[in-house]
């Protein structure tokens, strides 16, 4: 029986799409399992294009007053045209490719009883084949304690160990001998790409004192044998076994010094770390490792019983997927597989995870792999709270607080206003102002000055998971606060006197305007709404808790009230703009104009059900015109937007296109027909792993929800681990679609609000239940609380109603 946390395959990686993912959140690896030729690809998460800059562009903020004018007149072609030719800035930097450790073995190249694999609970890649009588088996990790990515290779025959091994990279570098076990391989990135360029010019660039630098080290440790140095090889002789320790450091020391300059020294940091794991044996090494990652794996289950092809390779599983076949254990993997991402490329003290999470193969990657704040960045976080990895969040607050400074430097440049926001795209060097200036955007992605409110919803989220007061106090509250201030300042009036986010765009739609122009720009789209209605509404429930008096409450709450409506438009759909345009691609992919129900909690299905109606109709009319425009990630968005609405077999219905989308090591595919190839993003991955706990367990209108969204197709099964709003954490099992029993378990003081499809009672003296079938019942912070199915017996309590088991 196959372990059903373990990718397997019966051959080696052909591409870099079918390498398996490791990383210990800062350094990640990509593993082919070559046989006669290993081809490990390297990235560390610091490695970027450019150098630090402000925003400087202080002719946009001349046109601003003129675009609106122009946006007022309903003259909307001719302000995007305004914004387009004025009020862009240049283009964020790349993310790069660090480059490959290549080992060439002695063996030969026939081989038999082939395995690859990656073992998601402990991240370890794991490939082992036979060659003549003589079993071979190489491990591979990359190590958060020690930072060091370790290679074990062994053979179950004294001295077959064979091999030579050397660094390579697609940027400017140089390698060399440190000593007769050792050896290095130091560069540069580029200072600048053009990531549009044609490809007869150049567009990559380099200069002497500009770029971040790197160093990656290799050590031998043979086991019997011996080691040489050739030059930038290390050759093994006639080992047992072999050990190689990798480290990679670059000069990056902050958004806002200057690589070159006021860089660390990546020489000596990398020497350090190198030096100081190699004071352990491999088996030490192995064991730190998996104490480690197993401590944040373990703590979600998921068993799904089901119809199951584990004992089928991972790649053959997707394509019986694809060809309409059933995987309950596929989606339990590919639910894992995203925590799993989550844990190897996000850790306390590490970049945010990018397009491509900290993998990455190219010195031009698509969109620069960078933070694409529209949706793909908040995309990558959904799962964080929901599966119990909340630690795993915090590098995408540390890049917000860092936007707190060079985003408000560039809303003071851009603008005039206070606050902060960034637009489309953010990298490494913290980039808030518009980009597509080169290209005159367009402004359909370019200009949109809204990501500031949306990374906000991750601050409150961590707060409304954990209810850390202390961190709502000095971390969520100040970057909100400063977040809607740019919000205040950015709202105007409309001729009705409501007031309107201006100029505005709906992110990467367009709609048909009255002139028949096929425009993006307006006034308060619907996303804009959205998004400060729930910035301004959680920031005055933070300004409650923390007992603030400055006066802040009171302009937030009459900007609330005099922001636009929520409307419903002609097809009975959720309007996206201000007005009922209709759309240009009625089944575009991006379905931001929803997020008051998803990520959001603004339309309910109970608390506000004409809306939810419309938001239904929207999908609908998205699901009927959606061709080949949707894609990965939007069907991931829909699996989460359907378990909003508890409609689980359209939830379901995306889960299995995307099961039958990736690639074969499970990474999504980007399959948008625009595209020349199909290019690797992250966020589907995560975002799907967040839909399926969706589907599991709801905690956003203020109730803890159990199995709201249940597809049929996962009549039984169990869950434990997954958290919900108010401090709670949820151990589960059903049975013929029905809740057999449940833990809860409390970290908080205060009231629960169960809401189950089937009668329960809790292992409490007193409990209510309300007209609409919620359970109400106290808990203490460090309690659990047993729930099982009931019959009911009316009695009287404290509460005015109670029920009894039966």
């Amino acid at each position: 029986m196959s372990n059903p946390m373990h990718l397997w395959y019966r051959k080696p990686a052909e591409e870099w799409v079918e390498a398996l993912p490791i990383g210990n959140g800062r350094f990640g690896g990509m593993v082919y399992g070559g046989v006669k030729r290993e081809i490990i690809s390297l990235n560390e998460d610091t490695l970027w294009t450019g150098g630090p800059r402000e925003a400087d562009h202080a002719e946009a903020f001349e046109y601003l007053d003129l675009s609106r004018k122009l946006i007022y007149e309903e003259k909307y072609r001719e302000a995007q045209t305004v914004i387009e030719n004025h009020m862009l800035g240049p283009w964020s930097e790349a993310y790069q490719a660090l480059g490959d450790v290549e080992l060439e073995m002695g063996h030969g190249a026939s081989y038999v009883s082939y395995r690859r694999e990656l073992d998601i609970r402990t991240g370890i890649s794991r490939t082992e084949y036979k060659i003549g009588e003589i079993n071979y088996v190489r491990e591979v990790f990359i190590s958060a304690v020690d930072q060091v990515m370790v290679i074990h290779i062994r053979a179950d025959q004294p001295n077959q160990i064979n091999l030579h091994t050397n660094l390579k990279s697609p940027l400017n570098y140089n390698t060399g001998k440190l000593d007769i076990d050792r050896i290095y391989m130091a560069g540069a990135a580029p200072c600048k790409i053009d990531p549009i360029g044609e490809s007869n010019r150049e567009t990559v660039f380099y200069e002497p004192d500009k770029g971040i630098r790197f160093e990656v080290q290799l050590l031998a440790l043979p086991q019997q044998g011996a080691v040489e140095t050739h030059g930038a090889r290390l050759q093994i002789k006639s080992a047992n076994a072999v050990t190689l320790l990798l480290s990679a450091v670059t000069s990056f020391n902050g958004y806002d010094k200057d690589p070159v300059r006021n860089g660390k020294d990546p020489k000596v940091l990398s020497d350090k770390q190198l030096s100081a794991a190699s004071q352990f044996t491999y088996d030490q090494l192995r064991e730190r490792h998996i104490r480690d990652f197993c401590v944040f794996f373990d703590r979600v289950l998921l068993e799904l019983d089901g119809v199951s092809n584990q004992e089928l390779p991972t790649d053959e599983r997707i394509v019986a997927v694809r060809d309409g076949g059933e995987d309950a254990q596929l989606a339990a993997l590919f639910f894992q597989f995203g925590r799993y991402l989550m844990i190897s490329s996000s850790r306390p003290g590490t970049q945010a995870t990018n397009l491509q999470g900290i993998w990455n193969n190219m010195t031009k990657p698509p969109w620069s792999c960078n933070y694409t704040t529209n949706i793909n960045t908040e995309m990558n976080y959904w799962l964080a709270e929901s599966c119990n990895l909340a630690e795993f969040h915090s590098p995408l607050f540390d890049l917000m607080r860092d936007l707190q400074h060079t985003g408000g430097k560039m809303v003071e440049v851009y603008y005039h206003m206070r606050g902060w926001t960034a637009h489309h795209g953010v990298d490494l060097w913290r980039t808030a102002s518009p980009q597509g200036g080169p290209s005159n955007g367009p402004a359909t992605w370019a200009f949109w000055p809204m990501a500031g409110p949306w990374l906000c919803q991750h601050v409150w989220e961590h707060y409304a998971f954990g209810g850390d007061v202390e961190f709502l106090r000095n971390v969520a509250y100040p970057i909100m606060k400063e977040a809607a201030t740019f919000c205040l300042d950015y709202l105007v009036e409309d001729k009705m006197g409501n007031l309107v986010s201006s100029p505005s765009t709906s992110p990467e739609n367009t709609f048909i305007a009255p002139d028949g122009n096929h425009v993006a720009v307006s006034q308060s789209s619907t996303m804009d709404v959205a998004l400060m209605r729930e910035l301004f509404a959680n920031c005055m429930e933070s300004y409650r808790i923390l007992e603030e008096d400055d006066g802040f409450y009171e302009h937030l709450e009459q900007a609330f009230n005099q922001l636009l409506p929520f409307r419903i438009g002609k097809h009975g759909q959720l309007q996206e703009w201000f007005e009922d345009f209709d759309e240009v691609e009625p089944g575009h992919r991006h379905t931001a104009h929803l997020y008051a129900l998803h990520p959001g909690n603004q339309i309910t299905l109970r608390g506000t059900p004409d809306l939810a109606q419309a938001v239904r109709v929207s999908l609908e009319r998205r699901r009927e015109y959606e061709g080949t425009d949707t894609i990965g990630w939007c069907f991931a968005w829909n699996i989460n937007i359907y378990a909003r609405l508890e409609d689980a077999e359209n939830a379901y219905f995306y889960l299995r296109k995307l099961l039958g989308n990736p690639f074969p090591n499970l990474f999504n595919a980007h399959r948008h027909p625009k595209i020349t190839f199909y290019p690797f993003s992250i966020e589907a991955n995560f975002a799907a792993t967040a839909g399926i706990a969706e589907l599991l367990v709801q905690s956003h209108t203020g109730e803890l929800h159990l199995l709201p969204a249940l597809p049929n197709s996962w009549r039984n099964g169990k869950v434990k681990g997954l958290r919900a709003r108010g401090g709670y954490e949820i151990a589960m099992e059903w049975k013929d679609g029905s809740l057999v029993n449940a833990n809860i378990n409390s970290s908080l003081n205060g009231v629960c609000r169960l809401r189950t499809s089937t009668p329960v009672k809790v292992d409490v003296e007193e409990w209510e239940v309300t007209e609409d079938g919620v359970l109400l019942f106290e808990t203490q912070a460090g309690k659990s609380y047993r729930i099982t199915p009931i019959g009911y017996e009316p009695a009287t309590t404290k509460y005015g109603y109670k029920l009894r088991g039966i």
